[in-house]
C-alpha cells in the first residue's frame, strides 16, 4: 500500500514560476508586435494611393504656371515622405503610382502612357531610384536601430539577473546564517539554556524565516506586477481605514518611531484596490523603519489636490542625496546610506507599480528643516450618491 506522502508531488521552488511568466509576456509582446507591423504595413499602402491622389492635384493646379519637371519634384518629395515613414513595399508601390500618374496626366501625350519625349524616362527612373535607395538606408537604419535596442535590453535583463541574484545571495545569506546558528545552538545546547534565552533564539529563527519570506514575496509581487498577472479589484474606500489597517498591521515594526497621523475629515472617498494601495503605503513606512534611526518622526498625511489625492509618508532624518531622489523608486536600488535591515530595493518599486496600475504617480522629494518626503497620488472619481431611504433617514 502506497502511502499519501509518497504519492505528493514535492513543493515548486518559489522562483521556478518566474521563466514561465517572463516567457508568456513575452511571447504575448512578440504577437502584438506582429499585428501593430502588419497594420502598419497596409497603412503604408494606403497611404501611396492617398498621395498619389494628393500630388496629382496639387500638379493640375500647379500645370498651367509651372514646367512639368516642378511638378515631378512634387511626386518626388511624396516619394521620399513614403520611403522614411513606411517600409520597402509602400516606397515601391508610390514610386509605381506616382510615375504612373505623371505619366499618364502631364506628360505629353496626356491621357495615354506613351512618352514622347526620351527624357522623362529619366525622370520615371530617378523617381523610382530614389524610392528605392531611401527605403533600403531606412531599413538598414531601423534594422541597426533594432539590434541597439536589442543590446540595450539584453544588458539591461542581465543587469537586472545579476542584481537579483546578488541580492538574493546578500539578504538570503544573512538570515540563513543566523537560522543555522540558533537552530544549532538550540540543538547541541538546549537542555542547558534557560527558558528565557531558548525563547530568543527560537524567535530569532522565526523572524529570520519570515524575513526571507518577505523577500521571495517581493520577489514574485513583482514579476507579478510586471507581467500583468495581477488585476485591480476596485471600490470605494477611506483612506483613513487604510490608514489604520496599515499602522496595525505594522505596529511592532514602527514601534520604534514617532508616528503622527494627519487627514482632514473631509477627505472624499477613493475607488481603489484597497488590499494593495495598504502594501503601497506599507512598503512605504517598512522603508522609513528600516532607513531611519529609532525615535524618528514619521508623519502620515494626505490632502486634495484638484481630481487627486496626495499620500505623503515624511520622515525627519538625513535625507537623501540628489541621486538617491532621482532612482529611489527604481528596482533594485539601494540607497547610499542604508540601515543594518537593508533589503532587496523593491518595496518602493511594487509601490510605484501598485500606484501606475491606479493612474497615480510617486515621487521623493526634500522637505525644509530635513528630511524626506515620500509621495503618491491616487486620481478622484465622482462618489456614488447615497441611496434617498438612507439620505432621508
Amino acid at each position: 500500500m502506497v502511502s499519501i506522502d509518497k504519492q505528493r508531488k514535492p513543493p515548486a521552488h518559489p522562483f521556478s514560476k518566474i521563466p514561465a511568466i517572463f516567457m508568456g509576456n513575452l511571447q504575448r509582446s512578440w504577437a502584438t508586435v506582429l499585428r501593430m507591423n502588419l497594420k502598419r504595413h497596409w497603412v503604408g499602402y494606403a497611404w501611396a494611393v492617398g498621395a498619389a491622389a494628393a500630388c496629382t492635384f496639387v500638379g493640375l493646379v500647379m500645370y498651367p504656371r509651372f514646367d512639368l519637371v516642378n511638378v515631378a519634384m512634387v511626386y518626388l518629395l511624396a516619394v521620399v515622405i513614403i520611403a522614411l515613414r513606411f517600409s520597402r513595399g509602400p516606397a515601391i508601390a508610390a514610386s509605381v503610382l506616382f510615375v504612373a500618374a505623371f505619366d499618364f496626366v502631364f506628360v505629353p501625350p496626356r491621357g495615354t502612357f506613351t512618352v514622347d519625349d526620351i527624357q522623362y524616362l529619366l525622370t520615371f527612373a530617378i523617381m523610382l531610384s530614389v524610392g528605392l535607395i531611401i527605403s533600403r538606408l531606412v531599413k538598414s537604419v531601423r534594422r541597426q536601430a533594432a539590434a541597439q535596442a536589442a543590446l540595450e535590453i539584453e544588458a539591461e535583463t542581465e543587469r537586472i539577473r545579476s542584481t537579483l541574484l546578488a541580492s538574493i545571495s546578500h539578504d538570503l545569506r544573512t538570515p540563513l546564517a543566523v537560522m543555522a546558528g540558533a537552530s544549532s545552538s538550540l540543538a547541541e545546547s538546549g537542555e542547558r539554556l534557560s527558558a528565557a534565552e531558548r525563547h530568543a533564539l527560537a524567535k530569532s529563527v522565526f523572524d529570520q524565516a519570515q524575513e526571507m519570506s518577505e523577500h521571495v514575496a517581493k520577489v514574485l509581487q513583482m514579476t507579478r506586477l510586471e507581467t500583468g498577472a495581477i488585476k485591480v479589484d476596485r471600490d470605494w474606500a477611506s483612506l483613513s481605514e487604510i490608514v489604520g489597517a496599515v499602522l496595525a498591521r505594522l505596529g511592532e515594526r514602527m514601534a520604534a518611531h514617532r508616528v503622527i497621523v494627519e487627514l482632514p475629515d473631509d477627505l472624499p472617498l477613493v475607488r481603489v484596490d484597497a488590499t494593495l494601495i495598504e502594501q503601497a503605503l506599507g512598503n512605504l513606512l517598512e522603508n522609513a523603519a528600516k532607513h531611519t534611526p529609532p525615535a524618528t518622526v514619521v508623519r502620515v498625511c494626505a490632502q486634495r489636490r484638484g481630481e487627486e489625492v496626495i499620500v505623503t509618508v515624511q520622515d525627519y532624518s538625513a535625507g537623501l542625496s540628489d541621486r538617491d531622489l532621482e532612482r529611489v523608486f527604481a528596482k533594485f536600488h539601494r540607497g547610499s546610506v542604508e540601515g543594518a535591515g537593508a533589503g532587496m530595493g523593491l518595496g518602493l518599486a511594487i509601490c510605484r507599480a501598485i500606484v501606475r496600475l491606479h493612474g497615480g504617480q510617486t515621487w521623493a522629494e526634500r522637505v525644509p528643516g530635513g528630511g524626506t518626503a515620500f509621495r503618491f497620488t491616487l486620481p478622484l472619481e465622482e462618489a456614488p450618491s447615497a441611496p434617498l431611504e438612507l439620505a432621508s433617514n
